[in-house]
C-alpha cells in the first residue's frame, strides 16, 4: 500500500471527547472515526488490525473443531420471550417493530438465536457435541458511553456456543475454549489474567472473565499471590470477622446531634468503625417499570457494599433498583436519612451481611434524627429479610481461600466464558435423544470475545504506547514494516525503496511505502502514531544502496543495506507474527 494513494489521515491535536491514552491514540491515528456516542467507524488501518485479531481468534476456535456461521443482529423478540428475557434483559436492548407491529431487537448477545438453529437440527446424540461461532455486530444501548471501544453502543464481538449430552461434556468443551483464550489474548500481545465472574443477565453456573490488565480498566479484580484465588470484585466473597464472645449489652438509644456519616458518629462516640452499622436504602422495580418496595441494607460500618451481590441476593437484574429517595421511604418505612438502623423500619426488605449477626454490640442509626442506638445486637435486637454475603473484598483483606492479603488490580474484560448448563435448552426445547431414545435438554455453554474491544485494550498495555504514539505487536499489526521515503522525486531513492518494497510483499511482509510528498519530520511523526513495528528509511545514503533500519519499540536506528533490512524484516516477522511464542 502506497501512502500517497491511501485513506489516511492522522490528528495532531488531542480530539476534545478523547478520554484515556488508547482512545487518544485510535483517534489521532486515524483508525477510527466518530459517528455519534459510543458508535465509531473503523478506518481503513483500524479494519486491517480487526481483521488480524479476528484471525487469531478463528485460526483458534478452527483448532478446537469450532465451526463457522453468521446470523443476523436482528433477532425475533418471540425468541426472547421464549427464553425469558425480553422483558427481563433490560433497557440496554434496543427493540424495534416492523411494518405489521412484530417485536425484534438489535441482538445484544446470541444465545437465543443459537438456541433456535440447534432445536430444529439436532435430535440425537449422535451429532453431539457440538460448537458454533460467529462475529458479528453487538447493539447496548449503555446509559454513559464512554472510553471508545470500551464501552460502546455498538461493537464487534465473537460469540460461541458448545452443545453437550451432559454436564462431563460442557467442562470438557469449557476447558477447550479457556485453552482457546488464553492463547488469543497471548498471541493479541495482552497482558491479562483469567478470574472467575459473575454471570450477569446471561446467567448459567459458573464463568470465567478475561481481563487485560491495565491502568485505565473498568474492571476491577482481586487476586492472592498466595494461593490460585482470582475473582471479579462482584465476584469474589469476602471473609466474614470472626464472631465475638462479648456478652449482650443493654440496647440504649443515645443523642447524636449532626452525626449523619459513620466517621462522625464513629468519632463522636469514640469508637473504632468496625463497631458501627451502615444503612444504605434503595427502591426496587419491576420488569414493567413500577415500583416493587423498598430495601434496606446493612454492612460493617468500615466496608464497602457490594452491588451485584445485592442484586443477586434480591433475585433481581441491575436496571431494576437504584438509590430511595430518602423522603419518601421514610414516610413509608421510617428510616431517617443519616440516622437509619433496622430497629424501627417497616414495610421494606432488610438485607444483612452475612458477618452481621457474629458480631456483638453495634451501633446503628436509632431511625430518629440525631439519635442512635448502641449495643444493637442481631437475633436478639431485630432480624433480616436476607442474610448473605454483599460486602466488597478490599485489597488488604484476608484471602478467602488461605488467609493472605488479598490484591487488586484493574483492567478491561476482553472475553468471558459461562457455562448455562440446560437454561437455555429447557427454556427452549433444545432436545436429544439419547441411546435409549430418552429425551435430555442438550447442555451448554456459551464464550465471547469483545474485538473491538481487544483492539483498543492491546494499545492500553504499557509496553505498547509511549508518547509518540502506538507500538503495535507484530501480530496484529496493521502492516509489518513502512518504508519512509525521503525524497519520492529522487530517482535512486524511489528506486531503492521500490525495490525494498516489492521483495517484502514476496516474502510475506506486508508493508506500506510512504512515498507522499511530505516533509520528513512530518513522515516520522505519522510512522510512529500509527505504530507500524518495522521502519526502512531510504535517505541520502541510497546512492550507496543503504538504508536506515529502526524498530519501534526500539531507540536505536542501524545502517544496513536494502537486502540485509530485507532479511531483517523478515526474520522477525517470521518469528513474530503468529504472537509470542507458546
Amino acid at each position: 500500500m502506497r501512502l500517497s494513494r491511501a485513506y489516511f489521515k492522522t490528528l495532531r491535536e488531542v480530539p476534545n471527547e478523547a478520554e484515556i491514552p488508547s482512545h487518544i491514540l485510535l483517534l489521532r491515528a486515524g483508525m477510527i472515526k466518530k459517528a455519534a456516542a459510543g458508535i465509531y467507524s473503523y478506518m481503513p488501518m483500524g479494519t486491517r488490525v480487526i481483521d488480524k485479531i479476528q484471525g487469531i481468534i478463528r485460526e483458534e476456535m478452527d483448532a478446537k473443531g469450532c465451526q463457522e456461521i453468521r446470523t443476523s443482529v436482528l433477532q425475533p423478540g418471540e425468541l426472547w420471550e421464549e427464553s425469558g428475557r425480553w422483558s427481563a434483559y433490560g433497557p440496554e436492548m434496543w427493540r424495534v417493530e416492523d411494518r405489521n407491529g412484530r417485536g425484534f431487537c438489535l441482538g445484544p448477545t446470541a444465545e437465543e438465536v443459537f438456541t433456535d438453529i440447534i432445536r430444529n437440527d439436532v435430535t440425537s446424540y449422535r451429532q453431539l457435541p457440538l460448537q458454533l461461532y460467529q462475529f458479528t455486530d453487538k447493539f447496548r444501548d449503555e446509559a454513559r458511553p464512554r472510553y471508545g471501544m470500551m464501552r460502546s453502543r455498538d461493537f464487534i464481538m465473537k460469540d460461541n456456543y458448545s452443545f453437550d449430552k451432559d454436564e462431563e461434556g460442557l467442562e470438557i468443551s469449557y476447558r477447550e475454549m479457556f485453552d482457546a483464550y488464553n492463547k488469543v489474548f497471548t498471541r493479541c500481545g495482552l497482558t491479562f489474567r483469567p478470574v472467575e465472574a459473575d454471570n450477569g443477565a446471561i446467567g448459567g453456573s459458573a464463568s470465567h472473565e478475561f481481563t487485560a490488565l491495565c491502568e485505565y480498566g473498568e474492571s476491577e479484580i482481586c487476586y492472592c499471590d498466595s494461593c490460585d484465588m482470582a475473582k471479579t470484585v462482584e465476584k469474589a466473597e469476602c471473609a466474614d470477622a470472626p464472631a465475638s464472645d462479648e456478652e449482650m449489652l443493654p440496647m440504649e438509644k443515645v443523642s447524636t446531634p449532626g452525626t449523619k456519616t459513620i466517621d462522625e458518629v464513629a468519632a463522636f462516640l469514640g469508637i473504632d468503625k468496625t463497631r458501627t452499622l451502615k444503612a444504605l436504602l434503595f427502591t426496587t422495580y419491576n420488569e414493567d417499570g413500577s415500583e416493587a418496595g423498598y430495601v434496606a441494607a446493612f454492612i460493617r460500618g468500615d466496608r464497602e457494599l457490594n452491588m451485584t451481590k445485592l442484586v443477586n441476593a434480591l433475585g433481581i437484574s441491575e436496571y431494576m433498583i437504584e438509590f430511595a429517595d430518602e423522603e419518601k421511604m421514610s414516610a413509608a418505612c421510617g428510616c431517617v436519612g443519616g440516622f437509619t438502623g433496622p430497629v424501627g423500619l417497616h414495610d421494606c426488605r432488610i438485607v444483612v451481611d452475612s458477618e452481621i449477626p457474629g458480631l456483638r454490640n453495634l451501633v446503628a442509626g436509632a431511625c430518629e434524627e440525631d439519635c442512635h442506638i448502641i449495643n444493637m445486637n442481631y437475633g436478639r435486637d431485630y432480624e433480616a429479610d436476607i442474610v448473605t454475603d454483599i460486602k466488597n473484598l478490599l485489597e488488604g483483606d484476608p484471602c478467602p481461600v488461605c488467609g493472605a492479603p488479598i490484591k487488586h488490580a484493574r483492567g478491561v474484560e476482553v472475553g468471558q466464558i459461562f457455562k448455562l448448563g440446560t437454561k437455555y435448552s429447557e427454556a427452549m426445547g433444545a432436545i436429544y435423544k439419547d441411546e435409549n431414545q430418552q429425551d435430555h435438554p442438550i447442555v451448554m455453554g456459551c464464550y465471547g470475545i469483545g474485538v473491538s474491544r481487544t483492539f483498543q485494550a492491546i494499545i492500553d498495555m504499557p509496553e505498547n504506547h509511549d508518547e509518540n504514539g502506538i507500538i503495535w505487536p507484530v501480530s496484529v499489526a496493521p502492516y509489518h514494516a513502512i518504508i519512509t521515503l525521503m525524497k519520492p522525486d529522487d530517482e535512486v531513492q524511489a528506486n531503492l525503496a521500490e525495490d525494498i518494497y516489492n521483495k517484502l510483499w514476496a516474502a510475506g511482509v506486508e508493508t506500506v511505502l510512504d512515498d507522499r510528498k511530505e516533509r520528513p519530520g512530518v513522515k516520522f511523526k505519522d510512522a510512529d502514531l500509527i505504530g507500524i513495528p518495522i521502519r526502512i528509511t531510504v535517505g541520502r545514503d541510497a546512492a550507496d544502496g543503504r538504508v536506515e533500519y529502526k524498530l519501534r519499540r526500539e531507540a536505536d536506528k542501524i545502517s544496513l543495506t536494502g537486502e540485509e533490512a530485507v532479511a531483517k524484516a523478515v526474520e522477525l516477522v517470521n518469528a513474530e507474527k503468529h504472537g509470542p511464542r507458546r
